[in-house]
């Protein structure tokens, strides 16, 4: 009887298959997904350049902008260079252990973005709540220990994925039908149990996503009810403009997370697997193209320092809007 070591069940590594059932538009799919990541890797950068080099922006708020910032540029930066090679060059190997890092970075960063988020809502509730003392609680040692102890979560529950995924022997194949290495997608590809990826899965969505959007939800509750009672209409249009951007970026990021993770668990047999991916990759991607966009736009002082930049001059006021 012949008799199979663990070591023979992990395969060498997995065939990542691109989108499937549009294999003959994948490279017409590709040129939204390359513009964005540019836009993404530009406006990012960009960010990160003016907060870092401009004191008008030594600001808390900015402070977890960056924080946002750099997360998308992580996140994004796991998963489309990757599927670009997918649909430029076919080159869609990728190692056993190299699959594992990627989920790792994917996961752990997305955990990241949102709990990036929800700093950023509790930035806010804190300068409208309580302006007076807000440069006092947001100090740069609490953004700091709030941003590590963010990190820290998120690395802290995604390692275990690592190691549920490694237990596991692969006897149904090494092809993967997506453009990355998603947990539950490499565990399907398993003949093992899967339950307990499954249930661990589900309650670190839960841990991360659940309660960050407690937080966000508590935040603005707080921040309507302090906005509503304002006496004066252009307080609290300012009040409500200095979260319009924040608000967006939620949306960006939360819209297509809860379309990926409630279509693949009721819409697995009526939504097309195509969909399944493109939403997966949209999900990657248009946070780090929007979020740069929008704070741009929507903040003052960002265009102001752009300005400033771009004019070579040494008072922004003069041309700010």
């Amino acid at each position: 009887m012949l008799t199979l070591n663990k070591t023979d069940l992990i395969p060498a590594s997995f065939i990542l298959n691109g989108v499937p059932g549009l294999e003959d538009t994948q490279l017409w799919i590709s040129f939204p997904f390359c513009s964005m990541y540019v836009v993404a890797m530009i406006g990012n950068c960009g960010l990160l350049f003016l907060i870092r080099y401009e004191d008008a922006l030594h600001k808390p708020m900015y402070y977890f902008l960056a924080m946002l910032s750099f997360t998308d540029l992580v996140m994004c930066s796991s998963t489309i260079p990757k599927a670009l090679c997918i649909f430029w060059f076919h080159l869609k190997d990728i190692g056993f252990d190299e699959c594992l890092v990627q989920m790792f970075f994917i996961h752990t960063f997305t955990g990241m973005e949102s709990g990036v988020l929800m700093l950023m809502a509790l930035d806010r509730y804190v300068a409208i709540c309580y302006p007076l003392r807000y440069s006092t609680i947001l100090a740069n040692p609490v953004i700091a220990k709030v941003g590590l102890a963010t990190f820290l979560r998120g690395v802290l529950l995604i390692i275990p994925f690592t190691f549920l995924t490694k237990r596991l022997p692969y006897c149904r194949g090494n092809i993967l039908p997506h453009t990355y290495c998603d947990h539950m997608s490499v565990a399907k590809l398993s003949c093992g149990n899967v339950k307990v990826n499954a249930i661990y899965g589900l309650m670190v969505a839960l841990l991360i996503g659940g309660f960050d959007i407690l937080c966000i939800t508590v935040s603005y509750t707080m921040i309507l009810r302090v906005v509503i009672s304002l006496s004066s209409a252009d307080a609290r249009q300012k009040a409500f403009n200095t979260c319009t951007a924040h608000i967006c970026a939620i949306v960006f990021s939360y819209t297509p997370a809860f379309f990926s993770f409630f279509s693949h668990r009721f819409g697995e047999h009526t939504i097309p697997p195509s969909c399944h991916i493109i939403v997966a990759n949209i999900y990657l991607l248009l946070p780090p193209t929007m979020n740069p966009i929008v704070y741009g736009v929507k903040t003052k002082q960002i265009q102001d320092c752009v300005i400033r930049i771009l004019s070579g001059s040494k008072d922004a006021k003069s041309y700010s809007m």
